[in-house]
């Protein structure tokens, strides 16, 4: 019997992509409701950043994140490395803050505040000033390379290259002061930390918001990944009301739905030609979804020349959706047990933490004992022990402190017990304490510091030490 012959094609494996092949998305812009909403946020984040920098407080810039010296001023208020505890609490704060906005309305933070939606909305604002809009943009790009797509291009890109490089200049102005980084980069002595970091940014600025864009969102975000976790059936997200929209297809303007037998979706696509990761939101929710809400603004514009009622696409849940709840209802099943957890927590960090920085006392005082001289006996039999002060002024005007001892019977401080520390700065100096040897038991004794500012009684800080006696 004769067998077969094998096709060595059909034997050899077939070959498998795990990686999509990337496609250009031409997002078509849209006016609307919510396209305003998000030009404010832009407008109203980026005159904070940008104009931030600007700001000055007590003849020195208001915000300044000084990394040379260790400081940071916010205002009137100076923070110094053993403030770490409240840029931990800043981080909670905005970390269940973000917990709370998903809880309630998904990625509402992506879809207008993120700062990689922010600069992706600004530079494609160029791109449609230079450029024009989608179909210009798709018939440029396939277009031959000619005077004219040359100087199109060559200007969108020194226009996304001026944001860039200004973007990375203010970020380095928070943290170097922005007279002295004007002032070298005026005279070319720019050092090479803020050469290298006004390049980074804006360069990586430019590759994010101008070449990347929904890459970052879909890809690279970790927000993308585990957003769904924060998501429950009463989070309010954009939706497609399916049992409305379908079967969906063209239709004539104020064409009877009872003739054509077809819902309300006409099945234009404007929906996804303006979604800047190029979903099309006909398919349900999807992770690559930013919220920005594009697709509403479009599809209700749609509606009102087909003569249709808006809201095909629309913010509302899944419960929503499935019961055919009205707004009030809506916003009822907002208040659930895990917002108000949310909303609890924020309310309990932020309070406890404003709290505290508003009852912060402005002095902070170290005390190292000097161990080369653990003990000594003075001429008149006195046992003396060296401490070193360090004494942290954290207000903006200078003060002049009284450095008291108690403890021990009979201790004192030789010599004068008062310093002057200049605003906002650390004052080191050793004093000596006397106590007469019988004052305690031989070996560690514990005394008490007392640090008080004499222009002001409140400013004090009480600190402890050991007084060592020998046998």
């Amino acid at each position: 019997m004769n067998q077969p012959k094998e096709n060595p094609e059909a034997a050899k494996p077939a070959a498998v992509s795990f990686y999509e092949k990337h496609k250009i998305i031409y997002a078509k812009r849209v006016r609307g409701f919510f396209d305003n909403w998000r030009i404010a946020l832009v407008l109203f984040t980026q005159v904070l950043f940008y104009g931030g920098l600007w700001l000055t407080w007590n003849d020195r810039q208001a915000i300044l994140l000084h990394l040379v010296e260790r400081k940071f001023y916010i205002f009137g208020v100076v923070f110094w490395p053993q403030d770490v505890i409240y840029l931990t609490a800043l981080l909670i704060v905005s970390a269940y803050g973000l917990f709370l906005v998903t809880a309630i309305a998904g990625r509402l933070f992506c879809g207008y505040a993120c700062p990689q939606t922010v600069y992706t909305q600004i530079f494609m604002w160029i791109e449609n000033w230079v450029e024009g809009d989608r179909n210009a943009r798709i018939k440029l790009d396939n277009g031959p390379m000619d005077a004219r797509k040359l100087r199109l291009k060559v200007t969108k890109h020194l226009l996304w290259g001026i944001v860039g490089l200004w973007t990375g200049f203010t970020l380095v102005g928070y943290f170097t002061p922005v007279e002295e980084l004007i002032n070298n980069v005026r005279t070319g002595q720019l050092g090479p930390w803020e050469t290298f970091w006004i390049f980074f940014y804006g360069g990586f600025t430019i590759l994010m918001a101008g070449f990347m864009r929904e890459q970052v969102c879909k890809h690279m975000c970790p927000y993308a990944r585990f957003q769904s976790v924060m998501f429950d059936p009463d989070t309010l997200i954009i939706t497609y009301d399916e049992e409305r929209g379908e079967p969906r297809g063209a239709r004539k303007k104020n064409a009877e739905p009872s003739a054509t037998r077809l819902g309300d979706c006409v099945d234009c696509n404007q929906c996804v030609q303006v979604c800047p990761t190029g979903i099309d939101i006909r398919k349900g929710l999807q992770y690559e979804c930013i919220g920005c809400a594009a697709c509403i603004d479009i599809c209700d514009q749609v509606m009102d020349k087909v003569g249709m009622p808006r809201g095909l696409i629309r913010y509302s849940t899944e419960n929503a959706m499935a019961q055919h709840l009205g707004k009030q209802e809506i916003v009822a099943h907002i208040i659930r047990p895990r917002i108000l957890l949310y909303t609890a927590i924020l309310i309990f960090i932020t309070g406890l933490a404003s709290w505290f920085l508003m009852n912060r006392i402005p002095l902070k005082v170290d005390i190292i004992r000097d161990r080369s001289t653990l003990a000594r006996e003075a001429d008149d039999g006195r046992i003396e022990n060296v401490f070193m002060l360090q004494i942290m002024n954290t207000e903006e005007q200078p003060h002049r402190y009284k450095v008291t001892v108690d403890g021990l019977p009979g201790a004192e401080i030789s010599g004068n017990g008062e310093v002057d520390v200049r605003a906002a700065s650390l004052q080191s100096f050793n004093t000596v304490v006397s106590v007469p040897p019988e004052a305690g038991k031989t070996g560690s004794n514990p005394i008490h510091f007392e640090i008080v500012a004499l222009d002001n009684p409140d400013i004090k800080v009480r600190e402890k030490a050991a007084f060592l006696l020998p046998r």
